[in-house]
């Protein structure tokens, strides 16, 4: 009955909605109003699509590479016409990427989307999504870097669960594939991510505590680039999550600032920046360390904070879905999923 009534509650807003603004198209319903949508695990003799939603791949011998890592799991492939494409900087025109996506989401015989490279180009497809063949065609989407636009998306646009992880072109090490596998191809409802392997380097405890919330985040520059566009969640209570690569400590400052004044830092019950891979001061004495600039940002907040998390442009990578419930502990420097990314 409790179900029922919730259909009831939500349909009433939604006829309100179209009441009071007919014209209202799919991709402009509010994201309080979905529903999570958990793709299928992924199995042993699953087709999975491999596309270049953004950058050219300019050394086609990964595409060899990576479908081989593929058919490593298991895995049927299908290549994308994308990945051997090339447009200036892009892996062909805007209309021919954002089509290979759509149709992929389409093909009933597709259970996965791995995105073979970042780059940029990912958030010019944003306006040309199918967002409700996406959210009836649920499946599990994969990529990191500039891929985060879509990632960001298309679970704040249909409550699909989407996964912030490694790219065709990044390395699959043994612990970047068991990571995957547990995020991926198993419906336990609670997972913490392993420690670094390497311990290469300490976590950074900004403010102690534990939070949760769903998470939410990818790669800080792209994100920034999508802020006050249509394509962003409620940050309200959320975990969220961030990395970058090769930015200066005074441009990760610029971005940070422009999401405490877009109010995304003062709505986040909890911050973890995963790695910052090369963001080196490129004249270090006239410059902020980049701990002492998430420490300006992130210390006022009072919420709990942590810096090294394995998520970025590194070896030993994590597989981290959008949209999911998790526990972070800024003092052990840990993310425990509390519910399954997958069913």
């Amino acid at each position: 009955m409790s179900s029922r009534r919730k259909f009831i509650r939500v349909s009433g807003i939604l006829s309100a909605a179209a009441i009071l603004a007919p014209n209202l198209c799919h991709s402009e319903i509010p994201y309080l109003t979905l529903q999570k949508i958990k793709p299928a695990l992924l199995k042993k003799g699953d087709t999975i699509a491999v596309t270049s939603p953004a950058g050219a791949v300019w050394e086609e011998t990964q595409i060899e590479i990576f479908s081989n890592i593929l058919k490593g799991f298991g895995f049927n492939i299908v290549l994308g016409k994308t990945l051997k494409e090339k447009l200036g900087y892009f892996a062909g025109s805007d209309e021919l990427r954002a089509k290979e996506l759509n149709d992929f989401f389409a093909d009933k015989n597709i259970k996965g989307i791995f995105c073979m490279k970042g780059g940029w180009g990912c958030a010019r497809l944003l306006d040309k999504l199918d967002y409700k063949t996406i959210q009836q065609n649920p499946k599990i989407l994969i990529g990191f870097s500039d891929i985060t636009s879509l990632l960001i998306a298309i679970t704040a646009k249909t409550g699909l669960i989407t996964f912030h992880g490694p790219v065709g072109n990044s390395g699959w090490n043994d612990f970047t594939k068991t990571v995957f596998s547990n995020v991926a191809q198993t419906t336990a409802n609670t997972y913490t991510y392993p420690p670094n392997p390497e311990n290469e380097e300490a976590i950074l405890i900004i403010n102690s505590g534990k939070a949760s919330g769903d998470l939410v985040g990818g790669n800080l520059s792209v994100l920034t680039s999508i802020i006050g566009s249509d394509y962003l969640p409620d940050w309200k209570n959320k975990i969220l999550f961030l990395e970058d690569s090769k930015e200066e400590p005074y441009s990760i400052d610029r971005m940070l600032t422009q999401l405490k004044l877009s109010g995304v830092l003062n709505s986040v019950n909890g911050i973890i920046f995963g790695k910052c891979a090369k963001c080196l001061a490129e004249e270090p004495q006239k410059s902020f360390t980049l701990n002492e600039v998430l420490i300006q940002h992130f210390k006022p907040l009072g919420i709990p904070a942590f810096y090294g998390a394995m998520i970025g442009h590194i070896e030993n990578k994590l597989t981290v879905p959008l949209g999911i419930n998790a526990i972070m502990d800024a003092d052990k420097g840990t993310i425990s999923l509390t519910e399954s990314s997958v069913v």
